[in-house]
């Protein structure tokens, strides 16, 4: 028993040895039982008594039966704190009230610090805790390892669902899953999305290598070499772009990023290269004003009817499938296409996202949903969030998930022409 218990009842100690007086008081109700959040008050007014049993002579003595009754009661409260130990002490959040007061929300990133995943998602993480009405506390957690699969898995395996577990995902998380690997233990269509953000693309090719628009990339003497980090990474979809337009290309993989290919372009080390829009200005644009390279199309983005459509930030290049058109005279069709634009919508359209547990409250993913949509809307993010998101808005629209669902449907015959083309031209095993 502990002393704020003695110091409330000091007759029990004394209780089976004493004489039982002439009456006996009550068993004391739950109120006259002291609360955890009390225990330190009472042992500071305890310390300030300098005569508890002085005190106590002037208390009333109950019977034994009393007496050991509530020392039963309190026999019992312990034995049930011990069953339930952190669910009575922690108790289940409550998050689909509408109001967040008193919870933290817990960000899984699944790859390093320092990166250009994790910047994005402290920051929106940030902001986003600020708007969800409540202004929870904000807790983010890194666990890289085996390209963003490890954190994945256990995100998956143990998070709870109850809208405070948010997972961050990238392109690096989503093409291992895609691929199918053997590693990967989440599925992404059954994970349920709370905002999205974009980013886009630009293939460029140094004019020293003879070309000087599109139709220097076809019917060459010589392939162009294109310089990448994996094939199994964000690489693959301009992998896919040269496949579709049919691009006479070879491929050299093992840079460190896009910042060592820039380099190695500017050398004359290679031929081809892309820069996502957030390297373009600083990478790119002086190669062209210099006439030292040729942009040649960018990516695209996916539409809520998934056609590849102009990405706004680059409205002067053509995409992919206009590229396509110009080089062949006719439109795209077949599985190549179909191939192009899966992955593209995974790992550019919606290349960043914030993703809950299957079981979580649908209050709880709609408090999220909306908090994110009105964060989004704000003109005091969107200046703030210019450089991180890269000219991209935060998408946490009410079709979200539908569209979400529709760009993450891959089918098999996707999945079996990606993989044959990393195998036969690539020679890249798919563990």
């Amino acid at each position: 028993m502990n002393r704020s218990t003695r110091a409330r009842l000091p007759w029990l100690d004394r209780a089976a040895t004493s004489a039982p007086p002439p009456s006996s008081p009550p068993a004391p109700d739950e109120e006259s039982l002291p609360s955890p959040s009390d225990e330190a008050a009472d042992d500071e007014a305890a310390d300030d008594q300098s005569g508890d049993d002085e005190s106590g002579d002037d208390l009333p003595l109950p019977s034994r039966r009393t007496a050991l009754g509530v020392m039963g009661g309190f026999a019992l409260l312990a034995a049930a704190g011990t069953l339930l130990g952190s669910d009575l002490l922690h108790p289940p959040a409550s998050t689909a009230d509408g109001d967040y007061a008193g919870e933290t929300v817990e960000l899984l990133i699944p790859l390093a610090e320092g990166g250009g995943t994790d910047t994005w998602a402290r920051f929106i993480g940030t902001q986003l805790t600020h708007a969800i009405p409540g202004s929870p506390g904000f807790a983010p957690t890194n666990e890289a390892g085996g390209e963003g699969i490890t954190g994945t898995n256990h995100f998956v395996s143990s998070a709870r669902a109850d809208g405070t577990e948010l997972l961050v995902s990238t392109a690096t998380t989503v093409v291992p899953w895609l691929l199918r690997k053997q590693a990967v233990r989440y599925d992404f269509t059954e994970l349920v999305p709370v905002l999205a953000n974009g980013t886009g693309a630009v293939v460029y090719a140094r004019t020293a290598a003879g070309v000087t628009g599109l139709k220097d990339v076809v019917d060459r003497q010589a392939p162009l070499k294109f310089g990448g980090i994996a094939a199994t990474g964000l690489d693959l979809t301009t992998l896919l772009a040269f496949d579709l337009l049919e691009m006479d290309v070879s491929a050299v993989f093992g840079f460190e990023g896009r910042g060592p290919v820039n380099l190695a372009l500017q050398r004359g080390e290679i031929d081809i290269d892309y820069q996502t829009t957030s390297a373009y200005p600083s990478a790119v644009k002086t190669l062209l004003e210099e006439k030292s390279a040729v942009a040649l199309f960018s990516l695209g983005q996916l539409d809520e009817n998934r056609n590849v459509v102009r990405d706004a930030n680059f409205k002067d290049l053509p995409t992919v499938v206009e590229a396509y058109e110009t080089l062949h005279g006719t439109k795209p069709t077949g599985p190549k296409l179909e191939a192009y634009k899966t992955v593209l919508g995974v790992t550019y359209t919606y290349q960043k996202g914030l993703w809950v547990q299957p079981e979580t409250p649908p209050e709880a993913v709609e408090l999220l949903r909306t908090s994110a949509e009105k964060l989004g809307a704000s003109p005091a993010f969107q200046k703030a969030a210019k450089k991180v998101l890269g000219g991209y808005p935060l998408d946490a629209g009410a079709d979200l998930r539908q569209r979400i669902e529709a760009a993450y449907t891959v089918s098999p015959e996707v999945r079996e022409h990606v993989v044959q083309l990393l195998t036969s031209t690539y020679n890249v095993t798919i563990d």
